[in-house]
């Protein structure tokens, strides 16, 4: 053999250059079996919880199961083109989602890119999906009101910001519609809202973009979708990829608001990936951690201490119950979380009461420290009334006479029932609230028939924006009811009665 010179010229040349390059690794595995959405890989031993792993035909995975030689892995995408063999690397990276104010306004899918024909979304940063929740010395009571417009949920059962309020009830009664108006009602508000539809009808999702679009608030919010048609892993992505664009705003000392529609198909789409990923079941097939799934998830809404920047996240959760059952696995779990619930009641729904709250049965934790002075004012002695009401109307239906006093508290309380009945996408002002909640609760609606209790509202409204602006901005300014307020109040529902007689 014979060694040319130039040869080993080459070589020693070609060495030289490559002296100190750096040498880069990566960690390939490659697929066993792939199926259902879900991917068994051999290899891949540096992989870490929640990383996205890259597939050969382009699409990403979340290594989920960490086993002694597999990882299991759910698909972020169509399996199609995926085969056994395949190579796969791990990215270093786990799971997030671009956050910002670039995201306002857009709609996008659960790993964070826009579904809305709009282009390309120019984020300024990426967030981990999964953030530890911030703890006790970081976070402040809740004593500031994050006002929906509803009446039934601003009088009684009053949201704070920085509060988990759990929206419950059966199917078709309304529960989406109580959480897309308390988003519309913050149009010209400080709160920048985020809506998560997990599961839904492509349909559905298209409907409410359009409705926020109409009343002029999408330009405030953020909407979130992974479709019923999607993959089960990212349906169980969407809501904690939504949670980490709303703490971005939280971060900052703003105000979020953050609604997620809903936790059941949530739950759902969880189990479903468990059981594919040969996870033990357990009570109704559920995982054993699924009570984490969703506290990990709540725990992160909350409300910051000045020293923290002051802002707040607050979460709006859905669950859907069947047949009334709130005692089911899923709907308990959530409940305990929670701050308080509202409960939606199909009965309720198809009398003609909507929103179909049950004030009965419906609890804010917080209280009345989440309420402006001047609800306060108004609507501790309209709870107290409405309580009278729903313990004598029980018994009413048997008797055949009832005295005066009964009389009077059932006639008022069915008027309290009617005050609280409200279009869609009709959220009212604070003062126009505390306004007819007076009314009613001293008397002046007692000679309204009940057929009329709602015109009577609509038009004491209009008489109040065209006849009395001052006192609406007097009360906005000082947001309690003094004497002179109270006075003007009682003088302007004297005046409205006798020139629109009922």
């Amino acid at each position: 053999m014979v060694v040319r010179a130039e040869e080993i010229t080459n070589i020693l040349k070609d060495r030289i250059q490559q002296f100190g390059m750096q040498v880069q690794t990566t960690n390939v595995g490659s697929v066993i079996e792939v199926h259902d959405g879900v991917a068994r890989i051999y290899g891949l031993s540096n992989a870490v919880s929640g990383e996205m792993l890259a597939f050969s035909n382009g699409i990403y995975g979340l290594a989920l199961n960490l086993e002694e030689d597999t990882v299991g892995a759910v698909l972020l995408g169509d399996e199609v083109g995926i085969k056994e063999g395949d190579e796969v690397r791990s990215t270093g990276r786990v799971a997030d989602v671009p956050v910002g104010n670039a995201l306002v306004g857009r709609v996008v899918n659960a790993i964070g890119e826009p579904i809305d024909g709009k282009g390309p979304i120019d984020a300024s940063e990426r967030r981990p999906v999964e953030r530890i929740a911030p703890n006790v010395t970081t976070r402040k009571s809740v004593d500031t009101p994050l006002s929906t417009g509803i009446k039934a949920v601003d009088s009684m059962l009053a949201i704070g910001r920085g509060q988990r309020e759990l929206i419950i009830g059966d199917r078709g009664t309304g529960k989406s519609a109580v959480a897309i108006d308390a988003i519309v009602n913050q149009k010209k508000g400080d709160v920048v809202c985020v809506y998560v539809a997990i599961g839904q009808k492509a349909s559905k999702v298209a409907q409410v973009v359009a409705t926020l679009e109409r009343y002029g608030v999408l330009e405030n919010t953020i909407v979130v979708a992974a479709n019923a048609t999607e993959p089960a892993a990212l349906q169980y992505l969407a809501p904690y990829a939504g949670c980490a664009m709303g703490e971005f705003f939280l971060d900052q000392g703003k105000d979020a608001l953050i609604v997620y529609d809903d936790l059941t198909k949530h739950a759902w789409a969880y189990r479903q990936m468990s059981l594919l990923l040969r996870r033990p079941p357990g009570r109704e097939a559920y995982p054993g951690d699924v009570f984490y799934l969703h506290s990990r998830l709540l725990e992160r809404a909350c409300r910051l201490n000045a020293e923290n920047g002051g802002g707040s996240l607050t979460a709006l959760p859905i669950i859907e119950t069947q047949a009334n059952d709130v005692s089911a696995y899923i709907p308990t779990n959530v409940i305990s979380i929670t701050d308080g619930q509202i409960y939606l009641e199909s009965d309720l729904f198809y009398a003609g009461v909507r929103p179909a709250i049950n004030v009965g049965l419906s609890v804010s934790r917080v209280g009345s420290a989440a309420q402006r002075r001047a609800m306060r004012q108004v609507a501790g002695r309209m709870r107290l009334e409405f309580a009278q009401y729903r313990e004598l109307a029980a018994f009413a239906q048997f008797g055949s006479e009832l005295d005066a006093a009964t009389r009077r508290q059932l006639d008022r309380g069915a008027r309290i029932t009617e005050v609280f009945k409200q279009l869609q996408y009709r959220p009212l002002t604070m003062q126009k609230e505390v306004a007819i909640i007076f009314a009613v609760t001293n008397g002046f609606l007692d000679d309204v028939p009940v057929e009329k209790v709602q015109a009577f509202e609509a038009a004491f409204h209009t008489f109040l924006d065209t006849n009395h602006p001052g006192w609406l901005e007097a009360l906005g300014t000082k947001l309690a009811l003094d004497d002179e307020l109270t006075a003007q109040l009682r003088s302007a529902l004297t005046e409205f009665k006798a020139s629109v007689p009922y």
